[in-house]
């Protein structure tokens, strides 16, 4: 009984540190990235880009909704009829993403004009709906709400780097580090900004050499491998 216990203490800690929950984390920020790797909720990341400023807030509100939707779904995984599942994770998810809206008009009214509809649009955003009926109808709400974070995260991580490059390439400078830092990070006084990174066409070059060099650093078929 006592080798039994042990053996149980075990597992359940080696579960809680290093085991499925470390597991959830890397696979949303890294291994599974929902942009780089899946290649989900492009719209938004090539829409509120052109800015690292836009870029990040537009990564809070995901990380929001898909961490506070996935609690959700999970806690009432095992009341929800199979039949209305899909209704009611678009209830939920909705209703977090019109909390979230009105917060920032609330707040932020210059960054929720800047954004428009695209906040809005998270309802219709694949990458939320795909880890509420993939994941969090599946695994507990501990777990669920690793899954969420990390999958914010790893979307937050690809168009923060798009933003701040398509703002430092288009513009010479990153308004947001000037106003955290107080600096003047600014080269346009000898820099000829490139006004395409900007356009919507800029958009899609700069996604493209991001998908790129995630696969260049870890190739599909090491993925496919593993899996």
């Amino acid at each position: 009984m006592g080798a039994q216990a042990q053996q149980f203490g075990q597992t359940r800690g080696a579960g809680a540190c290093c085991g499925k929950g470390c597991q959830t984390l890397k696979e949303g920020i890294w291994h599974n990235n929902p942009i780089s790797i899946q290649v989900l909720g492009v719209c938004s990341a090539l829409a509120v880009t052109n800015s690292l400023e836009n870029a990040l807030v537009m990564s809070g509100a995901l990380l929001f909704v898909i961490t506070m939707s996935n609690l959700i779904v999970s806690l009432l995984r095992n009341a929800t009829p199979r039949r209305i599942r899909m209704i009611a994770e678009v209830a939920i998810i909705a209703t977090f993403v019109i909390v979230f809206d009105l917060f920032l008009k609330a707040y932020y009214p210059e960054m929720s004009k800047r954004l428009g509809p695209y906040v809005g649009l998270i309802i219709t955003n694949c990458i939320v709906m795909g880890r509420a009926e993939a994941f969090a109808l599946q695994n507990p709400p501990l777990l669920s709400i690793v899954d969420g974070i990390a999958n914010g995260i790893g979307y937050a991580m690809v168009l923060g780097i798009i933003g701040f490059l398509r703002e430092f390439v288009g513009t010479g400078k990153v308004e947001l580090v000037n106003k955290l830092f107080r600096s003047q990070l600014d080269l346009s006084q000898w820099y000829m900004p490139n006004q395409l990174i900007i356009l919507a066409p800029g958009a899609f070059i700069a996604l493209g050499f991001l998908i790129a060099l995630f696969n260049w650093i870890k190739p599909p078929e090491t993925q496919e491998g593993k899996m």
